[in-house]
């Protein structure tokens, strides 16, 4: 899978998923725009990235502000000329809560920023790749995005909003040789399932370990999945060896459904 002088901007790549995404994909030869609010993260991850002997331009911001993406697009033109793979990854947990204890602030920032923020990156980056006649598209969406969970609802909604709107824009640039996927993981290890499962754990009454089980039971691996397992999907998705997948979304669970 090379990714030789292709240039990917990537939304979130400071910490978890979207640093091991970034890495992934600077290790197979991509020069990276990495778009976060922690610009002490970007710059330690673009420093990383120098080892593997790729560039990195660190644009912090807040990517739900259309003038953030603005720009770091721009400058992602500035520095490379282009952008050939996009990965929309930030994302936020939202409330974990029964919809009827859930404020509407708190419900709009969960869409703004898993979901709007894609929308407008989508909208920036299209003309670009569009007269490259090539590009590559990957939303991350969850396995939250097929399947209902108890108190989730705003991040639910979000991530199955993404899947529809990347199946829509598929449609849309497919004229263009762009493609448009959308990978969703479970349970993956990390900061941020370790805050839902400590939460579901005080909420059942039972141990960290315990809600550690049950969280897996389900799954026929009896595991969660690592995050260079979904970031190698990803680098796939933004590789020529997927030319002819567009519109699809690929779960990443370890088998849980």
């Amino acid at each position: 899978m090379d990714l030789e002088g292709k240039v990917a901007l990537i939304t979130g790549g400071g910490k978890g998923l979207g640093r091991e995404i970034s890495k992934c994909l600077a290790q197979k030869g991509a020069n990276l725009v990495l778009v976060a609010r922690d610009k002490d993260l970007l710059e330690i991850l673009a420093e990383e990235v120098k080892l593997f002997g790729g560039k990195a331009l660190v644009c912090p911001g807040d990517i739900s502000q259309e003038i953030v993406v603005e720009k770091s697009v721009q400058k992602a033109l500035e520095s490379f000329g282009k952008i050939d793979i996009l990965v929309n990854n930030a994302g936020i947990m939202g409330p974990n809560d029964p919809i009827k204890d859930i404020i509407l602030k708190d419900w709009e920032r969960t869409m703004s920023v898993n979901l709007t923020s894609s929308f407008l990156y989508i909208k920036n980056v299209i003309p670009i790749m569009a007269k490259l006649k090539r590009g590559s598209i990957i939303n991350i969406s969850s396995l939250s995005g097929v399947k209902g969970v108890v108190n989730r609802s705003p991040y639910c909604a979000s991530k199955w909003a993404m899947i529809g709107m990347s199946k829509a824009v598929a449609q849309e640039v497919g004229q263009y040789n762009i493609r448009v996927n959308v990978v969703c993981p479970g349970a993956v290890e990390g900061e941020r399932i370790n805050q839902v499962i400590n939460k579901r754990a005080k909420d059942h009454n039972i141990s960290y370990e315990e809600m550690i089980e049950k969280t897996i039971e389900d799954t026929p691996l009896r595991r969660m999945v690592s995050p260079g397992e979904v970031a190698s999907v990803v680098a796939f998705l933004a590789s020529d060896n997927s030319s002819g997948i567009t519109g699809e979304e690929i779960v990443v669970s370890a088998g849980r459904r």
